[in-house]
Order: C-alpha cells, then sequence, then structure tokens
C-alpha cells in the first residue's frame, strides 16, 4: 500500500490489511472536512501517548496486540481502564484525556477514526517521539 493521504476524494481499502501492513507509528489515510483515518503501530511497552481531543469524538479499533486503555475526565484522574485486545474497540469522547498502552511483546496494530479532523491533513510519525515534537511530514 503507498501510505499517503487520499483525503476529500471517495477511496475505498482493505483496512485490516493497511494497519497491520503499517509499521509506522502514525499514517494519516484519508482527511475530510468532518473525518480522519489513521493507522497506527505501537512499539512493545510503548504507548500512544496521553492525550485529549477537546472537540473530536474517536473511535479506535484494535487489530493485533494487547494493551490497556485509560480514560478520564482530567490526566490526573484516569477512572476508566480496561484490558483491550485483538478485534475490540475504543470510543473516546471529545474533551476526554485518553491513552493506549502496549503490554504486549508484539506490536500493537490498530486504526482510528476522529470526527473531526486531529492531525494535518498527509500527517506521518514515524515514530511517538516525531509525534511529540509535533513533527507532520
Amino acid at each position: 500500500m503507498d501510505y499517503k493521504d487520499y483525503g476529500k476524494k471517495p477511496y475505498m481499502l482493505n483496512i485490516e490489511d493497511a494497519t497491520n501492513q503499517n509499521d509506522n507509528f502514525r499514517t494519516t489515510i484519508w482527511t475530510g472536512d468532518k473525518l480522519q483515518l489513521t493507522v497506527m503501530s505501537i512499539q512493545p511497552n510503548d504507548e500512544a501517548g496521553l492525550e485529549v481531543h477537546k472537540y473530536s469524538d474517536q473511535f479506535i479499533r484494535i487489530e493485533e496486540g494487547q494493551g490497556i486503555c485509560q480514560m478520564g475526565s482530567t490526566k490526573d484522574n484516569l477512572n476508566f481502564e480496561r484490558a483491550i485486545t485483538k478485534n475490540d474497540a475504543v470510543v473516546v469522547p471529545a474533551n476526554m484525556w485518553h491513552n493506549i498502552i502496549n503490554t504486549g511483546g508484539k506490536s500493537m496494530k490498530l486504526y482510528t477514526i476522529y470526527s473531526s479532523p486531529e492531525h494535518k491533513q498527509g500527517t506521518i510519525h514515524r515514530l511517538r517521539e516525531d509525534a511529540t515534537r509535533n513533527i507532520d511530514d
């Protein structure tokens, strides 16, 4: 698959293959005015990173791996914590602090849908450190 942003035009893909073949921490696949699709690969003993999206609801589906999902109303009160694994889905309301932590021995593969878009169109973060430095390729 050619990993680039196909946004604002009709597009179709096998989401499971695209997710499992992605080796970047974050790759934006499609960005529209009100929706964005990204695929992610989180390394063992790493995490997506604690964050909050003030205006975007988020849907996350785990394709491979296992970990923990944390959520809460503040970054110091993550009172929702659940184990997650392949085929699980997580729904994150707007303005909710959240994190996905990979507790397994292999890369966690997931895709996420933001409504509305959260990242600059075409964003690719090869490593989590790129995301924390806010480097948009």
